[in-house]
């Protein structure tokens, strides 16, 4: 075992636990106590699973998970514990991280835009990769962090679902005289990244990012640079009914990469996988604190609010729940009396932030406060935002089945495993592996020259 996660951090339980029979069970200690504040409860057993697939769908890939996608103690030590590294946004990310002995070599200071007094803490706790997209951010390592190793960033087409704010890197035909400021400056740069983010992970998107990071690869190894590594960035989905499209995405990864980047071409290809990691092991339960209904013949509600509720989260000091990500499942943990009828409602922010919109046009039942709402899929982006508005972050209660945590340390026992010993291992639990279905994607797009 490396260390980094015991038994003493989360709570052992047996297989075919569910995260709703632990909140059920957290719920009645606290409604003894009369605690009404809000909690995560979080599946590490998810997590674990989510590794064995990755690893198997993706055998050539090296996962950075992003801290700043979940940066709660017990997913940073179980990745750890599996050998995960971890791309860090700034400075306190990577003073978390290294705070439970996480070395400088599995960090990956990924921002686009970095502040110099970050780069400074970077270069003094040893951590070296990092990337850049222009001559600002260049010129800012070249004076604070002699030692850094960069991956220029590249911008690549996305699919049209994909956010366009969310777009970071230099464009093909800037390449060249990027790599070139970078050797009369004494940089070293040993690859390209490039991030399509979440939507943007389409078959042809993935082939043209490739491809273009390929030519990338070309100049600067004409220009000497050693280049040897490809950041592919993430995008990956989270949830686990998305498993279909996760194993078309690895299908479509790995068939550029054959193309573009084979097997023992010397080139090491890492990804940053955030919500794929912790989407759907993260469950919130929270209380209402105020109702308000709304006549269906007020000005504006057009006959569709029956009944709509105001303040149904946990009440302050415990944080805000908004903003948080799209809602994908919310459901009272309280079973609904059948007399009552469901009706439209709304959720709000808590006392002082009613104005924070969380979801609309929700068919919930007729809730009291005091009542408890339970949200599925909350890992990801949900735990930072938590914290917003000046209140403390919920607290966090970790679980893992037996079986989950026995394959965590199978796999730190015998790290030489072959693929079949791994299934093997695996195959009993309800984290294992999985066989994807082979989904041949060909590239299809052929790339302009660089100028």
């Amino acid at each position: 075992m490396n260390g980094y996660l015991n038994e003493s951090n989360f709570m052992l339980v047996e297989e075919g636990f569910t995260a709703r029979d632990l909140l059920e069970n957290l719920l009645a200690e606290l409604c003894q106590a009369s605690d009404q504040q809000a909690f995560f409860v979080a599946d590490l057993g998810d997590i674990v699973k989510k590794h064995l697939r990755f690893l198997k769908a993706l055998p050539h890939v090296k996962p950075y998970f992003p801290v700043k996608c979940n940066g709660s103690e017990g997913v940073i030590r179980l990745l750890a514990e599996l050998g995960a590294g971890f791309a860090c946004t700034s400075k306190a990310e990577i003073a978390r991280v290294q705070s439970i002995g996480v070395p400088a070599d599995k960090i990956f200071y990924s921002s686009p835009c970095k502040q110099v007094a970050h780069i400074r803490y970077a270069a003094d706790h040893g951590v070296q990769l990092m990337t850049f997209d222009n001559e600002v951010e260049l010129s800012k390592v070249a004076r604070s962090h002699p030692r850094a190793r960069m991956l220029l960033g590249i911008a690549a087409e996305s699919s049209p679902s994909a956010h366009p704010s969310m777009t970071f890197g230099t464009v093909l035909k800037s390449c060249r005289h990027l790599l070139e400021t970078a050797k009369e400056q004494a940089v070293e740069v040993v690859g390209v990244s490039f991030h399509l983010g979440s939507g943007g992970l389409e078959p042809q998107a993935l082939a043209q990012a490739v491809a273009a990071a390929q030519l990338a690869f070309e100049v600067g190894t004409e220009l000497g640079h050693r280049m040897h590594l490809l950041d592919i960035g993430g995008g990956f989905p989270g949830t686990e009914d998305a498993r279909a499209r996760f194993q078309e995405i690895a299908a479509a990864i790995n068939s550029a990469l054959d193309l573009y980047f084979p097997d023992g071409c010397g080139v090491e290809i890492v990804a940053r996988p955030g919500r794929y990691y912790v989407t759907s092991a993260f469950t919130l339960a929270a209380s209402i604190t105020a109702r308000e209904e709304v006549p269906a013949e007020q000005p504006g509600s057009d006959g569709r609010w029956d009944h709509g509720t105001v303040g149904q989260t946990h009440p302050c000091p415990q944080a805000p729940l908004s903003p948080l990500p799209a809602l994908r499942s919310v459901s009272p943990l309280q079973r609904p009396c059948p007399e009552h009828p469901w009706r439209s409602s709304s959720l709000r922010g808590p006392p002082g932030h009613p104005e924070d919109p969380i979801a609309d046009s929700l068919e919930l039942p007729e809730l009291q406060v005091g009542d408890w709402l339970i949200f599925e899929d909350m890992g990801a982006y949900s735990i930072a935002a938590s914290s917003l508005g000046g209140c403390p972050q919920p607290h966090v209660t970790y679980a893992m089945s037996r079986l989950a945590w026995k394959a965590v340390r199978l796999l730190q026992e015998n790290p030489s495993q072959t693929d079949n010993d791994h299934e093997s291992v695996c195959t009993p639990l309800s984290c294992g592996w999985e066989m994807a279905e082979t989904l041949c994607v060909p590239p299809v797009f052929t790339p302009t020259g660089i100028i």
